[in-house]
């Protein structure tokens, strides 16, 4: 299969295809000069189809993806080659600080300020807001130029420093745990499951393509769901069966399924 064929078929919209093949000249790159190459930052959805496009490539080791901590949802793809053990220049880390005591800022407040400063969704990682700070995953090249320029966010005032990636402060992830039981595992009843909907209600986001199952787009409604999925849908958020548990007198499932909160 040539290296066309197999980006159209890892491609979830045709737009993707530009983004899979930067990911295989990656892949190319550190083959050649055998040294570490690294993509840009990638959603889940992204990082889902570079998997499955190596994979299809027979390319299943050799890469790792990172997004500066454990649990980050965007994350940089890098190639290694044999003597290498970690890209430890794929990633930098920031804190910036608040200041004022009042000062509070959004997710939405830092990234819109890093956008106007010019720069490229590709290029910021995760972003992790606490009381008086945030702490920002960016690319290398990125770092200096927001140390001497990033000075604020809308009104409120920044005081920017590099961080150690032992220093992120990581999100604590809520969730609300619902045990119901279905009579299948489709997608459609899982989804309604886990977000307080009826069955109908559910199979119409699923149809509209607001539903994802593992990072990628589901429009079937009787799609089956594994145990360890991750479902969410636009708007409602984001589930996890954590558990396919003993079938009832009634032929019914239970299930065990974490909401994020």
């Amino acid at each position: 299969m040539d290296k066309r064929e197999l980006i159209a078929r890892a491609a979830q919209e045709p737009e993707d295809r530009l983004l899979l093949a930067r990911v295989l000249d990656k892949y190319e790159q550190m083959e050649r000069r055998s040294i570490p190459a690294s993509t840009g930052f990638l959603s889940p959805r992204e990082q889902v189809m570079a998997v499955s496009l190596l994979n299809a490539a027979g390319i299943r080791e050799g890469y790792v993806l990172d997004g500066g901590y454990e649990g980050a949802e965007r994350k940089v793809l890098s190639f290694l080659p044999d003597w290498a053990e970690a890209d430890s220049e794929a990633l930098a880390f920031l804190r910036a600080k608040f200041r004022g005591a009042d000062s509070t800022l959004t997710h939405r407040d830092i990234l819109g300020s890093l956008m106007g400063q010019g720069i490229t969704r590709e290029r910021v990682g995760d972003i992790l807001i606490s009381d008086h700070s945030a702490d920002v995953v960016v690319a290398p090249s990125l770092a200096e130029f927001l140390l001497q320029n990033w000075d604020s966010a809308g009104r409120v005032r920044l005081e920017v420093s590099l961080i150690g990636r032992e220093e992120l402060t990581a999100p604590q992830v809520q969730v609300k745990e619902v045990r119901d039981t279905v009579s299948s595992l489709r997608l459609d009843a899982v989804v309604a499951s886990a977000f307080s909907l009826s069955r109908g209600k559910a199979a119409e986001l699923i149809a509209a393509g607001k539903v994802a199952m593992d990072h990628v787009p589901c429009e079937k409604g009787d799609k089956p769901v594994a145990e360890g999925a991750v479902i969410s849908v636009r708007g409602l958020g984001k589930a996890r069966l954590t558990e396919c548990g003993r079938v009832t007198k009634k032929g019914r499932i239970a299930l065990t399924i974490e909401r994020y909160v």
